[in-house]
This record gives C-alpha cells, sequence and structure tokens, in this order.
C-alpha cells in the first residue's frame, strides 16, 4: 500500500510503520496511527505561531502530536516530532479537544491551533476537529511545513481559518537539506492563500539558505500570489544535529530589506 499524504509515498506492508512515524499499514489500508495522540499543549498568544494579521492580541489552544515528514537537522521540535511517541501521548477525541477549547474561551482563547510537530501527518485528526470547532464558532489555525498532496489539503480547506506555512528555503538543494520538496510546498501555499488567511515563515540558517539573491527570487514568488502575505524572517539559534553560529541581526535585516521591495509586511524573528 502506497501512502498518499506527503511525496515520499511510502510503500508499506502490512504492519509497517511510514517514514513519518504517524502513518501505518492497518490491515491493508494506510491510517493515521496518531489519531488523537497529544504530546503537547498550550494556551498560547497567536503571534507566537507566529500569525501578527489575523485576530492580533487573542489566544488560541495549541496542541501537537508526534512526527514529521521532514528532517530538519536545526529542528526546535526535535523531542516530538523526530521521536515516535505512541503510547506516551494523552488520547483525546476531537469532541473532547473543542470543549476544552470552548472552556478556555472566558480567559480569552478563541482557536485551536494544530502545531508543534507536522500535523499533516495526521490530517484526519486536524478536519474532525477544525469541523467541529468551526460548528462551535471557534477559529482555526494550522501550522505546517506544507508538505502534502492536494488531496490532503482539499479535504481541510473548508474547515482552516489560518495557516502559517514554513517556506523554508528558495532552492531544491536547501529542500534536499531539510528533507522535504519545495514544489509540493509552493502548490500546497498557492492554493491555501485562495481559501484563507495566510503567512509564511523561513528560518535563516547562516551559510545555507541567507542569501540575497535566493530571497529576491522568493519575495518576487510571494508576492505574485499577493504582496499582502506576511513573511516571518527568523533567526536561527544552534539545535538538535545544527551547529553553526546563531544567525547574525545584519543578516536578517538585509534579507528583510530585500523582501520588502516586493512584500508589504517582512517581520524579523527569534531577535
Amino acid at each position: 500500500m502506497k501512502c498518499d499524504v506527503c511525496f515520499r509515498k511510502c510503500d508499506l506492508k502490512d504492519g509497517q510503520i511510514g517514514f513519518c512515524k504517524g502513518r501505518e499499514n492497518r490491515n491493508g489500508k494506510i491510517v493515521p496511527r496518531n489519531y488523537g495522540r497529544i504530546s503537547s499543549a498550550a494556551l498560547d498568544p497567536i503571534e507566537k505561531k507566529p500569525l501578527v494579521d489575523f485576530y492580533p492580541g487573542s489566544l488560541i489552544l495549541s496542541v501537537g502530536s508526534y512526527g514529521c515528514s521532514l528532517r530538519c537537522p536545526f529542528c526546535q521540535n526535535h523531542e516530538i516530532s523526530q521521536q515516535d511517541l505512541e503510547g506516551q501521548c494523552e488520547t483525546v477525541t476531537p469532541q473532547q479537544l473543542v470543549d476544552k477549547a470552548l472552556s478556555l474561551v472566558p480567559y480569552g482563547n478563541i482557536c485551536i491551533a494544530f502545531t508543534y510537530n507536522e500535523p499533516l501527518i495526521g490530517y484526519e485528526f486536524v478536519r474532525d476537529s477544525a469541523r467541529l470547532a468551526k460548528e462551535n464558532g471557534l477559529k482555526t489555525v494550522l501550522v505546517t511545513s506544507g508538505n502534502a498532496s492536494e488531496k490532503v489539503l482539499d479535504e481541510l480547506l473548508p474547515y482552516i481559518d489560518a495557516y502559517n506555512i514554513d517556506l523554508k528555503g528558495f532552492t531544491d538543494d536547501y529542500y534536499r537539506y531539510v528533507g522535504g520538496n519545495l514544489d509540493m510546498t509552493k502548490c500546497f501555499i498557492e492554493k491555501a492563500a485562495k481559501a484563507a488567511h495566510v503567512e509564511l515563515t523561513t528560518l535563516i540558517v547562516p551559510g545555507k539558505n541567507d542569501s540575497v539573491e535566493d530571497m529576491e527570487r522568493m519575495a518576487k514568488w510571494i508576492a505574485s500570489i499577493s504582496p499582502d502575505i506576511v513573511l516571518h524572517l527568523s533567526r536561527y539559534f544552534p539545535r538538535y544535529h545544527e551547529k553553526e553560529d546563531p544567525t547574525p541581526i545584519e543578516t536578517l535585516k538585509k534579507l528583510q530589506n530585500t523582501a520588502k521591495k516586493y512584500l508589504k509586511t517582512v517581520v524579523l524573528g527569534n531577535v
């Protein structure tokens, strides 16, 4: 059986787990093994997602599971994204998640965010929970790498109000470095931006994706979709396997000025 969630198209025998650790062949059917498994939860400022142009000042219930289809050497959440935490998570139903979110409304909560690991490897739980959330008047946010098929996105589009999508870089070489697929990410961004609020995040790693020329091409491409799309340029710090020194602030400012030639809002993060 071939999994059709992302570009890897894992060919799985019965009982075999996919590269992402979140899907498996169970009795001849590819299913999400992390459905409803919650490894992390927090009531966050919405700006932490990061989203700066979507209900600023509000709070958002953020939940994550485990597993990821990418292998970023600098992953800040590698304890959950790169691990198989089956049996170590709390299991909740979509109804229980929505009930929790509603109980936090008096404290300023307006949303549920699916984040921390890659939510799309368990898109069925995102879909079911987001549909129920919207029926109960809550907003929904997806924080993702965008490495998912159009079939997956089509199932989610009616139920997601806002996305923060990681546009890791703008070359195929860099996407090989992080274990992703640039073309699939670009298609995901284009389609999501037609249906919902979209902001993008690029973590700038020195010597890897900090070229002014690449930023110029990236910003032009984003602007061709809409110059109103917010781009977050985040400062990298050594994490996981990546030991490079932190991104110089001067580099971030130079790339910000480059992107601002084409985009109305370019925000620096982790500074």
